[in-house]
């Protein structure tokens, strides 16, 4: 199912505690660095707050420029983002900020957690109940499809960035540096203890806002089962970036592949009718270039815009069957194949037939589907 696009919003001293101490709450950022967050906020079409930061920081969440509520406004939408909150029990203070402040209020809890919050908030929120606990995919699930929420903007607390980054649904994190020691170990970390998606976050920006750094980071390790990550979007979105740099044909199709280490390594990359080949396939022109023998090959994930090909008359081996012979077990692609060139062509059988697992994300398939559009079918 899609997701909302993630996006985690945090500043922190230079000894890593968030700036949400307290009573005597230290503000890390400046100025300037709350008008960029003024910035982002009216960018989203929602914002996302844990119940404890509610509590410990009775956060207004506004959109406070006049200019850029306007321009919300003249764009269609509502002059607030949607604010959302989380809580497991529904303890919640009917009298805070939160609920008195901008627009339409949503609280997602548990469904004995639901009784309560109803009890304490009346009209002033909508309550979604989740079940016997906090599902966050089925929260961001029922935010994009319920709700209309494309973007998400999560501005804390520490517990729910560490679940999202844990759990591979973060797309980027927008962390701002201040130059100070806040010194005291009972002051929040921006992450808590657990196990993480392994490999390095890449790193797209970093830019100077007065006297704090705003760094931007991208998550890149593949996933590792049938639910995608954040990072599975990431890179099939390259893939399908990649397919727009084939050479047009009326006989083949156009697509992008690239080849991913668990540590999100990029193993390779290629396209349809790559270099001098005029009939090379994306994921054929991918593997070529790894050393069969390179031991990542196996913890890789193949990102194809297109279904890998069953069957083929221009190579003695089709697609699915090179990516099995390299030992590749996990493929995810955005569109199955048509039946334009080939009838009932079966890629995903054959690669889980030799053991590969097969996730496909249909909300790329429109972008897969566009440097195709002079084909019949």
């Amino acid at each position: 199912m899609p997701l909302p696009y993630v996006l985690l919003s945090a500043a922190v001293s230079l000894d890593g505690f968030l700036d949400d101490t307290g009573p005597e709450r230290l503000l890390l950022s400046g100025p300037a660095d709350f008008d960029r967050v003024d910035d982002v906020r009216a960018s989203v079409d929602a914002i996302l707050v844990g119940a404890g930061t509610i509590r410990a920081d009775n956060p207004r969440l506004l959109v406070n420029s006049a200019d850029r509520r306007a321009a919300r406004l003249a764009a269609g939408k509502p002059a607030y983002p949607l604010k959302v909150t989380v809580t497991a029990s529904g303890e919640l203070d009917p009298g805070a900020n939160f609920w008195h402040t901008g627009g339409e209020k949503l609280v997602y809890t548990t469904d004995k957690g639901a009784e309560r919050a109803g009890r304490l908030l009346g009209s002033s929120a909508d309550v979604v109940p989740l079940g016997t606990g906090i599902d966050w995919r089925a929260l961001l699930e029922h935010l994009h499809d319920v709700r209309g929420v494309r973007r998400l903007m999560v501005e804390g607390g520490g517990q729910v960035h560490s679940q999202l980054l844990q759990q591979g649904l973060a797309d980027e994190l927008q962390l701002v540096l201040a130059p100070l020691f806040v010194g005291d170990p009972a002051a929040p970390r921006l992450f808590g203890p657990g196990v993480y998606q392994g490999g390095r976050l890449r790193l797209v920006e970093t830019r100077r806002i007065e006297d704090v750094v705003l760094m931007r980071y991208e998550p890149t390790a593949p996933g590792t089962g049938p639910a995608p990550t954040a990072a599975d979007r990431h890179w099939l979105r390259t893939a399908c970036a990649l397919a727009a740099l084939c050479p047009p044909s009326e006989t083949a199709f156009s697509v992008g592949a690239v080849v991913v280490a668990a540590d999100g390594t990029e193993l390779a990359r290629g396209h349809s009718r790559e270099g001098d080949d005029p009939v090379v396939h994306a994921e054929e022109a991918a593997l070529a270039k790894i050393d069969r023998a390179d031991p990542r090959l196996a913890g890789a994930t193949v990102y194809s815009s297109l279904e890998p090909c069953a069957r083929r008359a221009s190579r003695p081996a089709p697609c699915a069957e090179l990516i099995l012979r390299a030992g590749v077990r996990r493929v995810v692609t955005a569109w199955r194949e048509p039946d334009t060139f080939v009838a009932a062509a079966d890629g995903t059988a054959v690669l889980r037939d030799g053991g590969a697992e097969v996730v496909v994300l249909p909300e790329f398939e429109a972008l897969a589907k566009a440097p195709n559009a002079h084909l019949p079918g």
